[in-house]
């Protein structure tokens, strides 16, 4: 077996680490970029910055020979620099982007992962970091990446921007440490089948240059209130000290009342209530943000100092008995400017405060003077829930939860809402019934979905204002968070004028009966932050032996942090109008059936009424053929596809599309589930 010297090894690892130096400093920009772009979307950008740069500075100090079973694309003659070791460079930065967020077995979930809390450089102190805005497809381009998986973003970034074929990123995957990178490549040929010919220029772009960003301080009130709380810390010290030598200890007690810590946030300047802001009364009929921020103060406690100064107390320093709860990634620390005041005012035994700071929206919530005074009752204690309400819109901003009691739930409608009125998912044929809204905006008890069944889902049905030129009506569901979810619905293709490629308000007889075959699964939903959910029914297909015609559906959840999971769904002939379609695939945190994911492919099983086992297949409008394979090896022409298969036979779909790419179908298809 061939041996080398020591010194002789020495040698070449010093002759690598040289290499590889200049190497990453001669690509340092894509390096970042790649980091940029794998590191979890829910940092934000400062975090997401700082953390891109570190993960390629501390790519230097642990080159060396690859370990055994990591290989990396090899290096070509007569290219010093530009190969093997820029590529170990690319698995180590990958490496340490892919790992930021993992927590080690055992970890407790209440702390960070224990990367983020190492020290490490670039330290910015008393400055925020990020990079430029771009324009509209940068944004969408964003929102897609978050919505994907970090392999896949990876992959995506390697192929498009560094032009890496498929079996060299398959190997820098591999070597840092990504157990199934056929998946992620899946994810990344997705990612450019929806962004285009301009994926490269977008990534390119100032939205994902990490290297050239803008610069804001982010601490300057906060100085100054930490100098004024110090002076008033010293002074409130002394004064204490002399006044304990004089009189002596008194009766012991608690150090922190409320009122003491209502004193402390108020001197911090954000949190005064003589600065909330409150927007115009009219403001939303004549601005072209129609969100939060053009939400009034309403209700008849928004005068009460007392009861703002509390509820912004508690936010800066709740007591141990108030109860927090928040989104998912969505914090709770208090804003670091004066928030909007939305509304306060008595809602049934609790008085409710609602705050909006640009990005969430928080409710405040304490027993009312009638409900203190009773009895002890369950509930007494005051809450807190806070939710993301960044990039709201005329449909998600249209309403709040403000109370929940005995099975109903009470909302605070926007300024522009003229009409509402409540319908059940499950009765599309059942006409909505008129809401009574209470002069202050906050609606009639609705009633809430029974979750331990599917009898009922109800949803509001909202119709804005002519005011804003936006007069139309649309539907919201409560899936437990603080805003109901937005439902729309995207019909069959080659239905309706004008051609249905983007999703529509699910108003429509065909919406209805749509959703009512998909209301059960939004249980699935609940608590996790979803901002909107739209049933695409991408294909229909007629059934074998005469069995009628089946209509495929993939519903995806966004949510507002951004990344989204799909379901896809088989409704057959048969059954009443609210029968739960089957639900044939799912995926998490993907692109699939929304802007940057517009194709789609999936198989079923399905048995025919004689009691033979089919296996289905159906693709969206752009799909040109369809093949199945494992078990099952069939090709078919068109965007649909049935042959006899054994109901345990599993299943692999793919598809080609129109420009000739591929698809690869939306998960693997087991044994079948059901008829």
């Amino acid at each position: 077996m061939p041996t080398r010297s020591g010194n002789e090894a020495a040698q070449t690892g010093r002759i690598a680490l040289d290499r590889a130096e200049t190497a990453l400093l001669e690509h340092y920009t894509d390096l970042v970029r790649l980091a940029y772009l794998t590191l979890p979307p829910s940092l934000s950008r400062h975090r997401r910055v700082l953390a891109a740069h570190t993960a390629v500075q501390r790519a230097l100090p642990g080159i060396r020979p690859p370990r055994r079973g990591t290989h990396v694309p090899g290096q070509r003659r007569g290219d010093r620099t530009d190969h093997s070791e820029r590529d170990w460079a690319r698995a180590q930065v990958l490496r340490s982007a892919l790992r930021y967020d993992r927590r080690p077995k055992g970890w407790p979930r209440v702390l960070p992962p224990p990367r983020t809390l190492l020290p490490a450089l670039p330290l910015v102190w008393g400055l925020q970091l990020f990079p430029r805005s771009g324009g509209a497809d940068e944004l969408a381009l964003a929102q897609a990446l978050s919505g994907s998986p970090a392999p896949a973003r990876a992959a995506f970034v390697l192929c498009r921007v560094d032009h890496l074929p498929e079996e060299s990123v398959t190997r820098l995957l591999t070597a840092a440490g990504v157990e199934r990178p056929a998946v992620a490549l899946r994810g990344a040929r997705q990612l450019q089948s929806s962004a285009g010919a301009f994926a490269e220029a977008l990534l390119r772009s100032r939205e994902f240059d990490a290297c050239s960003v803008q610069t804001r301080p982010t601490d300057l009130l906060r100085r100054r209130r930490r100098r004024i709380l110090a002076c008033t810390a010293a002074g409130a010290a002394a004064i204490t000290l002399a006044t304990v030598a004089v009189v002596g200890p008194r009766a012991s007690g608690p150090s922190s009342t409320p009122t003491a810590r209502t004193s402390r946030t108020l001197a911090t300047g954000a949190l005064d209530p003589d600065r909330l802001v409150r927007a115009p009364r009219d403001e939303w009929a004549d601005t072209a943000r129609v969100d939060f921020t053009a939400w009034p103060a309403r209700g008849d406690r928004t005068d009460d100092h007392d009861l703002l100064a509390r509820a912004l107390g508690s936010w800066a320093d709740p007591s141990p008995e108030t109860r927090t709860s928040a989104t998912s990634t969505t914090p709770t620390q208090p804003p670091s400017s004066s928030p909007r005041l939305l509304y306060a005012g008595d809602v049934d035994d609790r008085t409710v405060v609602l705050f909006g700071d640009g990005d969430r929206i928080a409710r405040y919530t304490e027993p009312s003077s009638d409900a203190a005074s009773a009895p002890d009752t369950s509930g007494s204690a005051p809450t807190w829930d806070v939710a993301r309400a960044d990039d709201a819109d005329v449909t998600t901003a249209a309403a709040v939860a403000v109370a929940r009691s005995g099975g109903t739930v009470r909302y605070l409608t926007a300024p522009w809402i003229d009409e509402a009125e409540t319908r059940d998912l499950l009765r599309p044929d059942t006409p909505a019934k008129t809401l009574r809204v209470r002069p202050d905006g906050v609606t009639a008890p609705v009633d809430s979905a029974d979750v331990k069944s599917c009898d009922n889902r109800p949803v509001l049905q909202l119709r804005s204002s002519s005011r804003i030129v936006e007069k139309h009506s649309f539907l919201l569901a409560d899936l437990g968070d603080l805003s109901p979810v937005h439902l729309t619905h995207t019909p069959l293709p080659g239905g309706g004028t004008p051609p249905a490629r983007q999703p529509r308000e699910a108003t429509s007889s065909t919406a209805l009966l749509a959703w009512a075959h998909s209301a059960c699964a939004l249980d699935g939903l609940r608590g996790t932050g979803v901002r909107a959910v739209n049933a695409w029914d991408f294909a229909q297909q007629e059934l074998p032996e005469n069995g009628g015609r089946a209509v495929w559906t993939c519903a995806r959840a966004s949510t507002w942090r951004g990344p989204g999971s799909v379901q896809v769904q088989l409704r057959t002939p048969g059954g009443p109008a609210s029968a739960p379609a089957r639900v044939v695939a799912h995926e998490g945190s993907t692109a699939a059936c929304g802007r940057f994911g517009q194709h789609v492919v999936a198989a079923a099983h399905w048995k025919s009424g004689a009691g033979h086992w089919y296996a289905l297949a159906a693709g969206s409008r752009a799909v040109t053929d369809v093949t199945l394979s494992g078990q099952v090896q069939e090709k078919r022409a068109g965007r649909t596809l049935a042959v006899r298969a054994p109901r345990d036979a599993r299943l692999r779909v793919g598809a080609r599309l129109d420009n000739g790419e591929t698809l690869v179908g939306l998960g693997e298809q087991g044994g079948a589930r059901g008829d």
